[in-house]
């Protein structure tokens, strides 16, 4: 049971309640409100999430398919950088730049010419070697788009091809004939230094031509070989004809011993002379020279100055002709940096006419001296050469010089008709032989081949000369037979003469021989002394007293060792030897002689 107080306190408790939560409700009601509001933001805030996941999915596919499409992307890249190179290589190998085309169409040759046109044939070389490959052909196709990317950086159509080749050709060809002219118009014009300075630099153009301008390239040649055979025609004619008046003024022509005897002359022996047969010495003789009507010159000089000029420009120009007409290949495409062009007209120029001649050319002529130009440039590649070739370039050298050679040949009749005496003789064999050594070491095949005849056609005059000596000394020396014979007297100052002119040709002989043992010369030589001891006992056989006639032979035999031994020098060659031994022994023979009469005398007293 529950008292009135307790249920009061319960009731009072039970107002205050009601009376506080009267007073909240507003607060109630206030914190309804904001929580729905914040349920309604949990679920908007629920649906963008789930909005945003739905995004988020779609941009996530997104980044997959464009991280595949990256890599795709750089994995082409990395193929094409690996092609970048050989393709830009086969762009640039497949294209003529323009600088390249307007230096061929519109400047003159000259040396900026050499690299181009070496880059030009080179790119046509790799033109003609590409235009068999599908990827080179289907390159040239696009080959307008690709122009206009890289915004005219190369030009390559087949006109333009063809067109530059024409124009380089046509170029070419006027220059290589306007260098002619200076050869054409005066014979004073050193050829030798118009070669190395002009046309050996410009090589690389002609072989140009050679290869990509056949018909160009033969008409410059045969043009060049026709001006230069007029050139050297009419030069050395107007040089031997000064030779030739030189030659009219020597008189000296062969004399036998015996007659060499009377006129005191061949008794001295002339080093200078003999220095003729050597090429290296004295200056040839200059053109000019001949017109000093008081100069003179010995036939030898004469000889070898002619041989000399021949020796020289003949060489030299087998060096030229050689060097700068022989075909040279292309290099490879690998490795090239070479020359070339195309075909094109070929005029009227270069027809060979032996009539032709330079007209008003009759004056004095200057014509190259020795070593102006001696060519060493590869005349080992000769060897190489197809045999074809080869043949083809010693006739183009032939054409040229063939008037020359004929010109000499002439000449040399002259020289040898009448006979020279042995000794001049001997120098010009021996002058023959020292130019045909060095024309072989020039490896000038067609001038050695020249030379080699000339020789062989001076030792029959050689030969036939000894033999007049012998047989004049025979004639001597024999005793007339039959009662009305004709004597042939003798005076010791005839055989005196007849000794010294012996020893001076017998020293001479050896000068102008290097071997030791040479049949041609030292068997003549043995006949003049068989035939020369004969005379001197034939000679003394007329004195009747044995001593008297020891003694004429003594003095005679003491003439003939003192000549031999006026070159002291050559005391140590064998055949000096043999001869010194020879005359001692007789002159020994003569003494023993003279000092058994004596005794005798002696003896009788």
């Amino acid at each position: 049971m529950t008292s009135p107080g307790t249920e009061q306190l319960a009731g009072a408790s039970e107002r205050d309640k009601r009376v506080s939560h009267r007073a909240r409700a507003e607060d109630y009601v206030e914190l309804h409100a904001q929580v729905q509001s914040s349920m309604n933001l949990l679920d908007s805030l629920e649906n963008f999430l789930s909005s945003f996941q739905r995004d988020l999915s779609s941009v996530s596919g997104q980044i997959s398919e464009l991280q595949a499409r990256s890599k795709e992307i750089d994995q082409r890249l990395k193929s094409r950088r690996r092609i970048e190179k050989p393709l830009s290589k086969l762009v640039s190998e497949l294209t003529i730049p323009p600088a390249l085309v307007l230096t061929i169409l519109d400047t003159e040759v000259g040396e900026s010419w050499i690299p181009v046109i070496d880059d030009f044939e080179g790119r046509l070389g790799t033109l003609e070697v590409r235009a068999r490959v599908k990827a080179a052909r289907d390159l040239g196709d696009i080959s307008e788009g690709l122009r206009i990317v890289v915004g005219f950086s190369f030009i390559t159509t087949p006109f333009l091809t063809h067109r530059c080749r024409l124009k380089a050709a046509t170029k070419l060809r006027a220059f290589f004939l306007a260098l002619l002219h200076p050869i054409k118009d005066s014979v004073t014009t050193n050829v030798q230094v118009l070669q190395s300075s002009v046309y050996v630099k410009y090589r690389s153009l002609f072989s140009f031509l050679q290869r990509k301008a056949e018909p160009v390239a033969k008409e410059i040649q045969d043009s060049y070989i026709a001006a230069a055979r007029t050139y050297y025609e009419t030069a050395f004619r107007r040089y031997i004809r000064s030779l030739g008046w030189l030659r009219s003024k020597v008189t000296e022509k062969f004399e036998a011993l015996v007659s060499l005897s009377v006129h005191q002359d061949g008794s001295r022996l002339d080093h200078e002379r003999l220095a003729y047969a050597k090429i290296d010495g004295s200056s040839v003789i200059l053109a000019y020279m001949a017109d000093d009507k008081t100069h003179k010159e010995p036939l030898e000089a004469i000889l070898r100055s002619l041989f000399l000029v021949l020796m020289d420009n003949a060489t030299a120009e087998y060096s030229f002709i050689t060097t700068f007409f022989s075909f040279q290949p292309l290099a490879p495409v690998d490795d090239q940096e070479n020359v070339s062009s195309t075909p094109l007209l070929s005029p009227d120029y270069g027809v060979v006419d032996d009539r032709k001649s330079i007209a008003d050319s009759e004056a004095r002529t200057e014509v190259a001296g020795p070593n102006l130009f001696v060519g060493k440039n590869g005349h080992g590649r000769l060897v190489d050469m197809d045999r074809s070739a080869r043949h083809e370039l010693v006739n183009l050298w032939k054409k040229v010089f063939d008037p020359v050679l004929e010109y000499t040949k002439a000449f040399l009749v002259t020289v040898v008709e009448p006979s020279p005496p042995a000794i001049p003789l001997l120098t010009m064999v021996r002058l023959t032989e020292a130019v045909l050594a060095e024309v072989q070491k020039r490896q000038c095949s067609p001038l050695e081949t020249f030379f080699f005849t000339v020789r062989l056609q001076l030792w029959p005059v050689f030969q036939k000369v000894m033999t007049e000596h012998c047989d004049s000394l025979k004639k001597v020396a024999e005793k007339p037979s039959g009662y009305f014979a004709k004597t042939n007297p003798t005076t010791d100052a005839m055989v005196s003469n007849i000794c010294q002119s012996y020893t001076v040709m017998f020293q001479s002989f050896v000068l102008l021989t290097s071997e030791a043992e040479e049949t041609m010369i030292f068997s003549n030589l043995f006949r003049l002394q068989q035939e020369l001891d004969k005379l001197i006992l034939r000679h003394t056989e007329s004195i009747t007293d044995p001593i008297a006639r020891a003694t004429k032979r003594s003095t005679i035999y003491e003439i003939l060792l003192q000549g031999l031994i006026k070159g002291s020098h050559l005391t140590q060659h064998p055949k000096v030897q043999m001869e010194l031994d020879y005359w001692t022994e007789k002159e020994q023979s003569a003494r023993h002689t003279i000092l058994s009469g004596g005794q005798r005398s002696k003896v009788r007293q």
